[in-house]
């Protein structure tokens, strides 16, 4: 608890005890209007000091308003004791309120604690701490064990187990050495580690993490925004209709029944109906669900970049995966050479040296099948073919890297592989030379993640790809997926996309899945886009609505839980508040419900509907 709210807590227990005190002492008239000023002021002065800035900014119709009204009318017509009552559980549920955000918060803070203060960097033999903003790229930093790594890169010495917990959910450390890139926020477990920066500290992964959860309040869902309208136009009609039901029906009886006109009866009813008609549950807790929500996601290694996201993936149907290091490791490895002419490695060679500039993971897999020296002096005029491959000058000969599109495109003939896998072919000099074969493994989770989609509901899965038709098919064979489209360019996704938009029911939504820099388009296109956090480009990461930060598929079924459990609550909490109040309020004008009805029907629905939203924060395990 903190300062503020342990104020407020003294202030509650002090009018508490001053209430009940007076309630005991034999003293009427003015003394007794007096002395219950004191607990009334003592807890409700910010509240009537905000109702009256309210009113001089012309925004009067809020819940300040409602009680300042509600109290003020209620002591002029001497009830003290409920108008100070009225005041002081108002004061309990907005602590209760603050407390259970505060918490909410905290949890999503202690989750996200990753950012780092301070990084190491060796100036004249010895180690300075610095911010990490003030390091530029290509810096060396040094890591010692315990620390967080504060900015992403590459080591250059050392060995050690990462600790990704705060990034990925996952409790499983992972082992780094010299040449693996790590990413800030991980923590170093155990050895000393030199880090070559390849990012600003303003572009590194804990950086945009941490924008992302900031950021994710401001993105309001329609419950949030339903929520904020029904309140700008609910409070100015109750307080109109309170206004009614204390002058109309005296004037009735005065006018048309010839009876007394009751002014006091009906004020009293009036000021009840003001304390009951309060929106605080819904207009606290609606939010405070997604927010708990976007936390529980958090916890579980999804960043939800805001509660409208997060009510998509409530209705999520149909889910589209890209297929390499989205279903995939994207972890290639050479596996054959064939129809060559010329030894293996020297092709192998002419191969690795035209991809040497590509960041693909096919052209990793064919550097590191090589493993030997690449002088990049060697290559030049290199031209590379958006889903087709790569052609350069590698000692005069011009080389050409890539798939059948490809050899099609330069006119050269080419042989067919029999075996399932991707093929690169290699032409030199507009000459056939062979082809290497590579293939990629299934994510460990990738099978079990399409089966956890089906039983969350989901209706169709589907699978795109610029890879072969065989491998495609046999890659969906194996997850399970019996829809899937191959061979497809970055425009022919996005198209792709287009024609399941238009042939999916109005209310569900569709899903893609991706992790390249040629999904961005399609994570953009469709109703919600998915990216993978660990190894996704990060023009993939900013265009996608939620980043999975360990990779891993079985994540999305997860989240799509999270985020149905998290409209179930929101749903629940209006359903009840507005239930229970309509019911109270139909009861205050009948003059059935007193003041202390009216103190539940608006502090103790709040405190039910906040307790019920934080529930949103916790999750099961699969």
């Amino acid at each position: 608890m903190n300062k503020k709210q342990k104020k407020v807590l003294l202030r509650i227990i002090i009018a508490a005890l001053l209430m009940v005190a007076l309630e005991f002492l034999p003293v009427t008239g003015r003394m007794r209007f007096l002395l219950f000023m004191v607990p009334y002021l003592v807890i409700g002065y910010d509240i009537l000091k905000k109702a009256c800035k309210g009113i001089w900014n012309r925004q009067v119709f809020d819940e300040n308003f409602l009680m300042a009204a509600a109290t003020v009318g209620a002591i002029a017509l001497g009830e003290y004791t409920e108008g100070v009552a009225v005041m002081l559980f108002y004061q309990i549920g907005e602590l209760f309120q603050s407390y259970a955000v505060g918490k909410s918060r905290k949890n999503i803070s202690d989750l996200m604690d990753i950012c780092p203060d301070y990084a190491n960097v060796e100036i004249e033999g010895k180690l300075v701490q610095v911010a990490p903003d003030e390091v530029e790229v290509g810096t060396v930093i040094v890591v010692q064990p315990g620390e967080k790594i504060p900015i992403d890169g590459v080591i250059l010495e050392g060995k050690t187990t990462l600790n990704t917990s705060a990034l990925t959910g996952e409790s499983l450390p992972r082992e780094a050495g010299a040449g693996d890139e790590v990413i800030s926020g991980c923590i170093n477990m155990s050895g000393l580690l030199k880090v070559e920066t390849n990012r600003e500290f303003g572009e590194s992964t804990v950086s945009k993490i941490l924008e992302l959860v900031e950021n994710s309040s401001s993105k309001k869902s329609r419950s949030e925004n339903f929520i904020s309208k029904f309140a700008r136009y609910y409070t100015p009609a109750v307080c109109i209709g309170a206004v009614a039901l204390a002058i109309l029906p005296p004037l009735v009886q005065m006018l048309f029944l010839g009876m007394a006109p009751g002014w006091g009866q009906w004020v009293y009813r009036a000021l009840t109906f003001l304390v009951i008609s309060c929106p605080c549950a819904l207009v606290i807790s609606i939010p405070l669900t997604f927010f708990a929500g976007i936390g529980g996601a958090s916890r579980e290694g999804v960043l939800v970049k805001g509660s409208n996201y997060l009510e998509t993936l409530a209705q999520t149907k149909y889910v589209v995966f890209d297929k390499t290091g989205t279903m995939t490791q994207g972890v290639f490895e050479v596996v054959g050479i064939h129809h060559n002419e010329m030894p293996d490695r020297q092709l192998l060679e002419y191969a690795a040296l035209a991809e040497c500039r590509s960041s693909h993971p096919i052209s990793k897999s064919l550097r590191k099948a090589y493993s030997g020296e690449l002088d990049e002096s060697r290559v030049g005029d290199v031209e590379e073919i958006g889903g087709n491959g790569v052609v350069a000058r590698v000692d005069g000969v011009t080389v050409a890297v890539g798939n059948n599109k490809l050899m099609e495109r330069l006119g050269v003939s080419f042989a067919p592989c029999h075996q399932v896998g991707t093929i690169v072919h290699v032409a030199l000099d507009g000459n056939y030379a062979g082809h290497i074969l590579i293939s990629d493994l299934l994510k460990p989770n990738a099978e079990e993640a399409v089966r956890a989609l089906k039983n969350a509901g989901v209706s169709r899965s589907v699978m795109l790809t610029g890879d072969e038709k065989r491998v495609a098919d046999q890659v969906a064979a194996e997850l399970g997926i019996a829809e899937v489209y191959s061979e497809l360019l970055p425009a022919d996704k996005v198209a792709q996309v287009e024609k399941l938009l238009e042939e999916k029911p109005e209310k569900a939504k569709l899903a893609f899945v991706g992790d390249g820099i040629n999904d961005a388009p399609v994570l953009s296109r469709a109703d919600l886009g998915i990216a993978m956090g660990g190894l996704g480009s990060d023009a993939a990461i900013e265009a996608a609505d939620i980043v999975l930060m360990d990779d891993d598929p079985l994540k999305i079924s997860k989240a799509i839980k999270i985020a149905r459990k998290c409209i179930r609550i929101v749903y629940q909490n209006i359903y009840f508040a507005i239930g229970i109040k309509l019911v109270c309020l139909l009861l205050g004008a009948a003059g059935i419900a007193n003041m202390w009805m009216a103190i539940f029907a608006d502090v103790g629905v709040m405190v039910i509907a906040v307790l019920n939203a934080i529930r949103a924060l916790f999750v099961k395990k699969l």
